[in-house]
């Protein structure tokens, strides 16, 4: 994935992002989160679009100043240092805070982007429905093919086990009906892959 999917009024932002987002594969990571924003716009079209994709483009930002060695125990089911997670909410607004200034992109309330950050991972309940979207087209990249490729790098899992993993852990918490129903969706089309795979080597 390229580029080439951002709004004109995004590509600076991405253009100075990007140079925090190679870590944990961040980079495409928020362009594939971007894209799923950008199809849950769609189907609600009373959120602001100024605010959640330069939300998106830059929530993940901060991990760039969380040591790579500790990234594992982040995230997932048995994460032992859940104290990262906020860590890095804090260094992204700071990160995000001057890309913003800097550009001052129009049409963009730069406080109210930088809040969404702020709490994207931590604060499990939306303050509004920019924020919903947010969190859910961050979640939803997990049922994206990179995204259970790359978890199941994280944690040596298996494509059946992540998946299953997402099933319990992350479908309970999207917030939006169409984020339901994308994560949905990836989920079916994950398992039937996993499994036609299956037939094919036959397993």
């Amino acid at each position: 994935m390229t580029a080439d999917t951002l709004l004109t009024r995004d590509i600076p932002l991405w253009n100075d992002a990007k140079t925090f987002l190679d870590v944990r594969s961040n980079d495409v990571h928020t362009l594939t989160s971007y894209r799923l924003a950008r199809a849950l716009l769609a189907e609600d079209v009373r959120v602001d679009e100024a605010t959640v994709l330069p939300a998106i483009l830059l929530h993940d930002v901060g991990w760039k100043r969380i040591d790579p060695a500790l990234l594992r125990d982040a995230v997932g089911p048995n994460a032992t240092r859940p104290d990262l997670v906020r860590e890095h909410e804090v260094h992204g607004v700071q990160i995000a805070g001057e890309i913003l200034r800097r550009h001052r992109p129009v049409g963009v309330d730069i406080d109210v982007v930088l809040a969404i950050i702020d709490r994207h991972d931590t604060l499990k309940d939306a303050t509004s429905p920019e924020d919903a979207l947010v969190k859910d087209a961050d979640k939803a990249w997990r049922f994206s093919p990179h995204g259970v490729a790359t978890i199941s790098g994280w944690f040596d899992y298996e494509t059946d086990e992540t998946l299953a993993m997402l099933e319990d852990f992350v479908m309970p918490t999207m917030l939006t009906n169409a984020g339901r129903i994308m994560a949905r969706a990836m989920l079916a089309a994950g398992r039937a892959q996993a499994q036609s795979e299956h037939y094919l080597k036959g397993i």
